[in-house]
């Protein structure tokens, strides 16, 4: 049996995070069993479809890299991919029901009419489930055909997933108490069912559902704030679902290889913005130099910074401290701009030492004559001085930091002390000594 996966977005707002991680898994899945992954857009719902909308669907989807062997931009045997444009595929399959005496009219709209049996289905994650359709109070017969002539949600959602031969529908738990609905009206067109399995809906730390405005729900926002598109499905990946390791960190090719619906939790998933920054941290410490420049470079641009020669170095040199790329222009903008503002507490701490001033100065006269310029070298002339002036080369790290970058944490001192040069370095040495000592 080939594996063919779906995913089935409704038009009506952005990607959000929740149809974005039922999108990968299904893709995973197909890709994990070499099958077929899909893509068909539930457009009926005139009033709140939006063109926009559908372009948010395809841009989220090509920015994780979730590519559709079948669908809108891609075609296929089983289209068209728009239910919009399926109105004769589901007149016909409703023509079977007719003639099967399975539905029935009422008030204008058309019914289809339930076997009065309990179901029973066995979910691949949820385990089996069981609905009595006996009891007519409980479960009424379901409108399948509206009075206005379209059709309802259940119905082509069967029809579709029946003619585009979908083998395992791996969709929300929300959904679950539907498929036995589904299972009636598979059976009652003679067709064979796909094995279903229904994943934890997303929560928030609090335990509350996740709504459209909470913190990391479009997932339009992740490349804007400077998340790496690798990073954000290793997270979703996690999102309910567990390698079974102490593992956390992986490619989309690990996850493919990893993936399986036995690791997938039963429990509801908490979603983590920060854990999620976190794993894009890691993802950036893994890219090249070059390539995490060339990420970075727009948001340094965006920040309104000029873009050095040596931006490349720059970058690297905070590469394994940022979470974001949003947060790179903040990182580098003093080694770019020789015009920069200093932390009142890191001032406050260099200034509780007296001797210090002159230290600072004596380190400026001696960097300023060195005549070949390293980090090495530098740190050699901070460790003469020190001994000089009868202190520690430790106790001057922290405020020649402060000297050259106006803030306590940052690049490695050695970065910094090459990134910027004699000259800057003394001309800044300089300027923080007027400070301190005016």
């Amino acid at each position: 049996m080939t594996v063919r996966t779906r995913f089935a977005p409704s038009p009506t707002g952005y990607l959000h995070v929740g149809g974005a991680r039922t999108a990968l898994f299904n893709w995973l899945f197909a890709r994990k069993h070499g099958g077929t992954f899909v893509l068909r857009v539930e457009d009926t719902d005139e009033a709140r479809n939006t063109d926009e909308a559908k372009q948010a669907i395809f841009d989220g989807m090509d920015w994780l890299g979730l590519d559709w062997d079948e669908g809108p931009g891609k075609g296929g045997q089983h289209g068209p991919y728009f239910q919009s444009e399926r109105k004769s595929i589901y007149d016909a399959w409703f023509q079977k029901l007719v003639e099967a005496d399975r539905v029935y009219e009422d008030g204008g709209a058309w019914r289809f009419r339930f076997e009065r049996k309990p179901i029973t289905m066995t979910d691949l994650v949820c385990g089996e489930v069981t609905i009595d359709y006996r009891d007519e109070s409980n479960t009424p017969d379901m409108v399948v055909k509206r009075s206005d002539g379209s059709y309802v949600f259940h119905f082509v959602n069967v029809v579709d997933d029946l003619e585009m031969e979908i083998t395992h529908v791996i969709r929300g738990e929300d959904h679950l108490m539907n498929t036995p609905k589904h299972l009636q009206l598979i059976e009652a067109f003679g067709g064979k069912a796909p094995q279903y399995a229904h994943i934890p809906l997303i929560l928030n730390q609090d335990g509350s559902k996740m709504s459209k405005r909470d913190a990391g729900a479009a997932v339009g926002d992740y490349p804007r704030q400077g998340f790496l598109p690798d990073a954000v499905v290793n997270f979703l990946a996690l999102v309910g679902w567990n390698s079974k390791t102490d593992e956390e960190i992986f490619t989309p090719q690990e996850l493919v290889q990893r993936f399986s619906l036995e690791g997938v939790n039963r429990a509801p998933a908490r979603f983590d913005i920060e854990k999620c920054a976190w794993v894009n941290l890691q993802h950036i410490a893994k890219l090249d130099t070059a390539t995490f420049a060339a990420a970075a470079r727009p948001f340094v641009e965006k920040a309104g910074l000029p873009v050095p020669e040596n931006f490349e170095a720059i970058a690297g040199s905070v590469k394994e401290k940022v979470r974001l790329l949003q947060e790179v222009p903040s990182a580098v903008d003093f080694l770019i701009l020789d015009e920069f503002s200093y932390d009142e507490e890191a001032v406050a701490k260099v200034r509780a030492n007296a001797q210090l001033p002159t230290i600072l100065i004596m380190l400026g006269a001696t960097f300023s004559v060195l005549s070949d310029w390293s980090a090495d070298a530098a740190k050699q002339a901070l460790g003469e001085v020190a001994k000089e002036a009868g202190a520690k080369a430790g106790q001057l790290m922290f405020p020649l930091r402060v000297a050259l970058s106006g803030r306590p944490h940052g690049p490695d001192l050695g970065d910094i002390l090459n990134l910027l040069g004699r000259e800057r370095c003394v001309a800044r040495l300089n300027r923080f000594t007027n400070l301190l000592t005016s």
